[in-house]
């Protein structure tokens, strides 16, 4: 996959040395020299630019991105970089970050945005995450289908705790994206079985009914099989 982000602060630095790890190509575009430091992400390809102009885009060949990332420190800027890439150039996907949250309600697809990630709200759900364990915490939604990303970590009293993914019915329009366990990223698979501490990260459709998912983690996997 071909990324470009634009922003090489530490945001977007941090951004390109994940996705560079993932085995895809990144280029970092910023218009600060003192931004080019290169040699902290040497993998990647920089371009010292303006995003905001239609010919520094033409020039780093957008219109082959598969996904376009805003992070800059500017939400201006974020804005104006995601609609120019979405209408002049038909990027797939745009990723946008919100730094003032009073802006969030901007970053929507009128502005060619797709995913908008405030930082605060997302620092909002660790600190909530550190004091709810087994709590659902939503992460983020996903503009264009309302889609949220939830998170919830397994306490030890949890009955899911020990139950094979394969036992598990999940409710409709929530899919389990991911397993966090300890330093380890784990793709599920019906051999898996759930432990204590166990991060779960899920995709939940805007049509799942909104305590489903919850109850199922309170009460086990019995608690949504229906009954004969």
């Amino acid at each position: 996959m071909k990324v470009l982000i634009a922003g090489a602060g530490s945001v977007g630095r941090s951004i390109a040395h994940d996705l560079l790890e993932h085995g895809h190509e990144v280029l970092l575009v910023d218009n600060n020299p003192a931004a080019m430091r290169v040699a902290q992400v040497a993998e990647a390809e920089w371009m010292l630019a303006d995003v905001c102009e239609l010919s520094a885009l033409k020039e780093a060949e957008v219109d082959a991105m598969d996904v376009v990332v805003a992070a800059t420190g500017d939400d201006k800027v974020n804005l104006v970089v995601s609609f120019l890439c979405r209408t002049e150039f038909g990027v797939p996907r745009t990723v946008a970050r919100v730094n003032n949250p009073r802006n969030e309600w901007m970053f929507d697809s009128q502005w060619g945005v797709d995913v908008a990630v405030s930082t605060p709200r997302i620092m909002t759900a660790m600190v909530e995450e550190a004091v709810a364990v087994g709590d659902l915490v939503r992460v983020f939604t996903f503009r264009q289908s309302g889609a949220s990303m939830v998170e919830v970590t397994l306490p030890p009293s949890s009955p899911m705790v020990g139950v094979p993914l394969r036992e598990v019915q999940w409710p409709v329009d929530v899919v389990l994206a991911c397993i966090i366990r300890g330093d380890r990223t784990l793709a599920p698979s019906p051999d898996d079985t759930l432990e204590a501490h166990d991060e779960l990260l899920f995709i939940v459709s805007s049509e799942a009914e909104p305590d489903s998912l919850e109850h199922l983690l309170r009460h086990g996997p019995a608690a949504i099989r229906p009954t004969a």
